[in-house]
């Protein structure tokens, strides 16, 4: 069940001091210091949108360790694209105290997989523009999106808008 208590092992925190940033038509690393870390509005949004991708025919996939849920990636089930061609990784989140074991890793290509199995050629990531998460997404072989879905622009407009071909 997907509810308050499944996040209670979970520490969302990123101490964030350099992002990349398109200036000029270009990318570059700009200092940008700011510290993420989810309170309990986001946690309930981030909650209620979990359960919305399943229930509209998506998938959500958890990591546990002791049964302690320490990362998760969720995928959304509408094609979408110019030639339909998209599947949204909408969220991929791992907790701070198991960052850097795989479990990353393990995440994108379950959700890789579902999405091709689904009909998707690309996974369309909003990603966070922290140097650290743009390497993460860089390794598992993402590049700048070729088509743009202006509502992930529109709602973060310093993400970076990746694809990873399937």
């Amino acid at each position: 069940m997907i509810n308050c208590e499944l996040f209670s092992h979970f520490q969302r925190h990123q101490a964030v001091s350099k992002c990349w940033r398109k200036v000029d038509g270009k990318w570059c690393i700009k200092d940008v210091v700011f510290t993420d870390d989810w309170n309990e509005d986001e946690y309930s949004e981030l909650i209620d949108c979990l359960i919305n991708t399943i229930i509209k025919g998506g998938v959500v996939f958890g990591a546990f360790i002791n049964g302690a849920l320490k990362g998760f990636s969720s995928v959304e089930p509408v094609l979408f694209g110019k030639n339909k061609e998209y599947l949204d990784l909408s969220s991929i989140h791992v907790s701070e105290d198991m960052r850097g074991k795989g479990i990353g890793n393990k995440l994108f290509r379950l959700s890789k997989e579902w999405a091709q199995k689904y009909g998707a050629k690309k996974l369309y990531i909003s990603a966070h523009s922290s140097v650290e998460s743009q390497l993460f997404y860089r390794a598992m072989g993402c590049v700048e999106a070729l088509e743009y879905n202006q509502s992930h622009v529109e709602k973060e407009p310093y993400d970076c808008q990746l694809e990873c071909l399937l």
